[in-house]
């Protein structure tokens, strides 16, 4: 059975980490496969108490284009993830929910990333208390699920992991209406 031997670190940022794992055992003895170590993060699927899904556009420069995704970000260190994902969604949207569910715990690229992805859905979000303006270089844009379908049919919507959690919440809240 195929192991990890050896870990280095050969490259290191504040963001992530590239790390060089050595295999030993079965036809993979000896190769070395190169990893991106950064943090866990999460993603959630907020609707607003009128049914609309709440998204952002923002320019992401690793594809050097606006994107339209659902509210997301990194988990800090020691932070747990449904406090990360309630903080991403106040910080980016202005937006708060009383209750997050868990839908998720994915792991986003097996060939290339060793972290995860937690999954949220967020029913009946509201404006914060105190009004707070999104992040700056994040639009908020509101949908209803009809239209996210076809922003989706567009290609306009295309983050694999958005549309990963997108499915799940729905596959969540047509269980719950069918009930």
């Amino acid at each position: 059975m195929p192991r990890v031997d050896k870990r280095e670190v050969v490259y290191a940022t504040p963001w992530c980490n590239l790390v060089a794992k050595t295999v030993r055992g079965g036809h993979e003895d000896g190769a070395v496969y190169y990893v991106i170590d950064a943090a866990d993060y999460v993603s959630v699927f907020a609707l607003r108490e009128d049914g609309k899904v709440i998204l952002v556009r923002q320019f992401r420069p690793a594809v050097e284009q606006m994107t339209l995704e659902l509210p997301a970000g990194t988990v800090g260190e020691g932070e747990p993830p449904e406090q990360a994902a309630r903080r991403e969604l106040e910080e980016e949207t202005g937006y708060t929910a009383q209750h997050l569910e868990l839908l998720g715990k994915l792991k986003p690229d097996t060939g290339r990333l060793g972290n995860h992805i937690w999954l949220y859905l967020a029913r009946q979000a509201r404006p914060m208390p105190v009004a707070q303006a999104p992040e700056p270089g994040i639009e908020i844009v509101f949908s209803d699920p009809a239209e996210l379908h076809e922003l989706i049919g567009r290609g306009e919507f295309d983050h694999a992991l958005s549309l990963v959690l997108v499915l799940m919440a729905q596959e969540r809240l047509n269980g719950a209406a069918g009930a």
